[in-house]
């Protein structure tokens, strides 16, 4: 143990395009001791960070997780206990379906010093990248983000919310339980012809952006072959997309 305890920082790396990086992350990625990073994390970032700095991947990505949470949790105290300059690099923001609260909460209790560095979530940046504005105030005065990842084979989603009126719904890891989540939207009352974006790789050069509606979901991802990470995007915002599209 280190006679002086070094600092965690808590890092948004945004949704994969390395110009959306915030400044202040890139500064601590060029200055830190060692990074522990998310699967998502794109390449492109890893680049950016020094030969000399260490880098650990510890997973983070659906139904691959190498290293449990409180191992993550108990590496960044041990590491900063070390004298270490620690930074947590996460896809998006941290406090977004990051579990950065539960990581803080654990150094908090151990007396680590420690900062977050928000970034750029999913749902913000890869919407802006297909065109599609969350809010319009001809189409939604409302916008809601929910992870959709099944635990035990179904999901734990107040349905009778995701389906106000004037709503754009953003759903955050959804892509392999869309039969179940269409059908789930369909039986809460949603419109079979909402419309629904579904975007691959969003931000990065590979981008997909697949354009359906509610009762065509899950075979429209089928015939497109999509893969994680698909940021699904649920409502009347969704018109807009052949209008305000911009990137490739």
């Amino acid at each position: 143990m280190s006679s002086k305890t070094g600092k965690v920082y808590l890092v948004g790396a945004g949704p994969g395009n390395v110009d959306l990086l915030t400044l202040k992350a890139l500064r601590l990625l060029q200055t830190c001791d060692i990074v522990l990073y998310d699967q998502l994390v794109s390449e492109d970032i890893l680049h950016l960070i020094p030969r000399h700095v260490t880098l650990e991947n510890v997973g983070k990505q659906r139904s691959f997780h190498p290293v449990p949470q409180v191992q993550i949790n108990q590496r960044l105290i041990d590491l900063a206990l070390q004298g270490n300059n620690v930074l947590r690099l996460k896809g998006g923001d941290p406090f977004i379906f990051g579990r950065g609260g539960e990581e803080i909460d654990s150094l908090k209790e151990q007396g680590i010093p420690f900062e977050v560095v928000p970034g750029v979530t999913a749902a913000n940046g890869v919407a802006a990248f297909a065109g599609i504005p969350l809010t319009h105030r001809d189409y939604a005065q409302s916008c809601l983000f929910v992870t959709a990842h099944l635990k035990e084979g179904s999901f734990d989603l107040d349905w009778s919310a995701l389906v106000r009126p004037r709503q754009t719904v953003v759903i955050y890891m959804g892509l392999h339980g869309l039969d179940r989540l269409a059908t789930e939207l369909l039986q809460a009352g949603m419109a079979p012809d909402m419309p629904v974006a579904l975007i691959e790789q969003g931000t990065r050069e590979a981008q997909r952006v697949v354009i359906t509606v509610l009762d065509k979901l899950y075979q429209e991802s089928i015939d497109h072959a999509l893969k994680s990470p698909t940021l699904i995007i649920i409502g009347s915002v969704v018109e807009l997309h052949n209008k305000l599209s911009w990137f490739n």
